[in-house]
């Protein structure tokens, strides 16, 4: 039973989901027709724009009492798979009467001329059929997807007022159902794979138009898509339908297109690097004599750049008046100082990206220097160029503002300058606000004395802890090496003594004469014999080789 009902559930799940699936498509008709109401006979032929005059109306005849709904929708009419053209089907609800004969229905398109075709009742139905609310329906005129078409419809005879107008949009190329019949919405299906290290792109076709070859290229997408290299055909008796496209960067708007090998065909973009937004904030470049500071936004994005300033914290405030929108094309902010702190901020919706150019200090034009030589603040302000400054003396604060001015001084350095500013009477605070005043876009920089001090103060204290760690590591090197030379001068003087002892002894034996001299062996050389070790003789020097 539980299976039974499962099986049920399913069938009617796949009912609806064919259901829902056939009406996302337009319905379909072999041929174009005109349809009266049951017992109403019509016939349907073209209309001349040129009308004749119009008559008046009778008595009681107009435009809401006549026409009470006209109603439009598009329909298909094919004549092979991809070969299917759209037909606007107009229905028009009206009054019939004795005097209306009929009605007359006009189409206009933008670019073309007005088409009108008639609806004629015969005499004998439309005589029977007087004073019921009778309808009329036509699918014979062509459209174009999307295209706007503009409606009157007539009664025949044409009675002066009597007259309805409308308009109608036909349906654009977002049908799956248009897409892959109609040839002027079949633009092929593209689907890719990125190679990122080769810097690649492969590229397959699917649902082409058949029997026609097939134009793929990268392109930047803007108003239009503007080529980015070579096309590349696909020939439609290839079996595999691919290609390889390199490209340069990955920026957001590099698409890829496609298109049929026909006149007029539409096209399709894909876009594989859509979200990759941080590819635009880079070509910032800074003119060191103009002092002008340039980026160009290479894809249509609405984006705001600001210049900014980084804090110790990381975060970049942004400089007053220094903030521009732009969607497309280049910018300049002119008079900028090159301060390594001064960076350029992009933001895009609620995202946001930094960029700092002059971060390795390469282009820095000037540096302020603070010092205490005994027990005085000494503040240099050093520049590579002619400009002016402004020296605060400020108290540091956890507010917004970061640090309280107390007073300021004005300062103009020259070319390859410094300039000291005696303020050691002045100087209450532990920290100096420099900023430069001869440009519109600067870094305003806090130089505080007391933290570089007791920064200094460190560096010694770890210095000397580093020298006493040296000492207590050569100490032990040293008594070892005391000791081993105490105990070879020992040994040096307890060899000298026995040595000597060793001699006075000899000298007391060489007094007593020898009783006789012993030759205990020799050996025969050459037919003498030579004693092998001589035991008398010449004693003295025999002791002299033997100590």
């Amino acid at each position: 039973m539980i299976l039974w009902v499962a099986l049920l559930t399913a069938h009617c799940c796949l009912g609806l989901n064919g259901a829902a699936a056939e009406g996302t498509g337009l319905d379909r008709i072999e041929k174009c027709s005109t349809r009266c109401s049951q017992g109403l006979h019509c016939k349907a032929r073209p209309d001349y724009i040129f009308h004749p005059p119009c008559q008046e109306a009778a008595g009681g005849l107009n435009t809401s009492s006549v026409f009470h709904n006209i109603s439009f929708s598009t329909v298909m009419m094919c004549e092979g798979r991809q070969k299917c053209s759209l037909q606007l089907r107009i229905k028009t609800a009206l009054q019939l009467t004795e005097s209306i004969q009929g009605v007359s229905i006009c189409t206009m398109t933008a670019g073309m001329m007005m088409s009108c075709r008639i609806l004629k009742f015969t005499r004998s139905s439309g005589k029977r059929m007087s004073g019921l609310q009778v309808e009329v329906e036509n699918d014979c005129t062509s459209v174009s997807p999307n295209q706007r078409v503009q409606v009157v419809v007539k009664t025949l005879p044409s009675y002066c007022g009597i007259t309805w107008t409308g308009t109608y949009n036909a349906p654009a190329c977002i049908s799956e159902d248009m897409r892959r019949h109609v040839p002027d919405c079949i633009t092929g299906r593209l689907s890719y794979n990125v190679n990122p290290v080769r810097k690649e792109l492969s590229v397959s076709v699917s649902e082409m138009m058949e029997d026609h070859n097939y134009n793929l290229r990268l392109c930047y997408k803007d108003f239009l898509c503007s080529g980015a290299g070579t096309n590349l055909l696909i020939k439609k008796e290839e079996p595999v339908k691919s290609v390889t496209l390199p490209y340069s960067r990955p920026l957001p708007c590099l698409c890829i297109e496609g298109w049929s090998a026909v006149m007029d065909a539409p096209r399709v973009q894909v876009c594989p690097f859509k979200d990759r937004l941080k590819e635009l904030w880079f070509g910032i470049t800074f003119d060191p004599l103009e002092e002008t500071l340039s980026w160009e936004l290479v894809c249509p994005v609405a984006t705001v750049v600001a210049l900014c300033q980084t804090r110790k914290d990381g975060v970049c405030v942004d400089l007053p008046n220094a903030s521009r929108n732009v969607s497309r094309g280049k910018i300049r902010f002119t008079e900028v100082d090159p301060h390594p702190q001064l960076c350029v901020k992009f933001t895009v919706g609620s995202q946001f990206w930094t960029r700092c150019p002059f971060a390795d200090g390469r282009l820095q034009a000037w540096d302020v220097v603070v010092t205490r030589q005994r027990d005085r603040e000494q503040v240099a302000v050093t520049s590579r160029i002619n400009a002016t400054f402004s020296v605060g003396l400020c108290v540091t604060s956890a507010g917004p503002a970061g640090c309280q001015i107390n007073k300021t001084h004005r300062v103009h350095v020259g070319e390859n300058e410094a300039v000291g500013l005696n303020l050691s009477d002045e100087l209450r605070s532990s920290c100096v606000q420099v900023r430069r005043l001869d440009v519109k876009y600067t870094a305003t920089v806090i130089h505080c004395v007391e933290q570089r001090n007791r920064a200094a103060h460190r560096r010694h204290v770890v210095a000397g802890g580093t020298s006493w760690d040296l000492i207590w590591a050569f100490v032990p090197v040293g008594v070892c090496l005391s000791g081993i030379i105490s105990v070879t001068l020992l040994l040096h003087v307890l060899l000298t003594v026995y040595l000597r002892r060793r001699k006075q002894r000899g000298n007391e034996k060489q007094k007593d004469p020898p009783h006789d001299c012993v030759v205990p062996a020799t050996h025969q050389h050459g037919g003498i014999l030579i004693p092998d070790s001589p035991l008398c003789g010449n004693t003295e020097k025999a002791n002299l080789l033997s100590e």
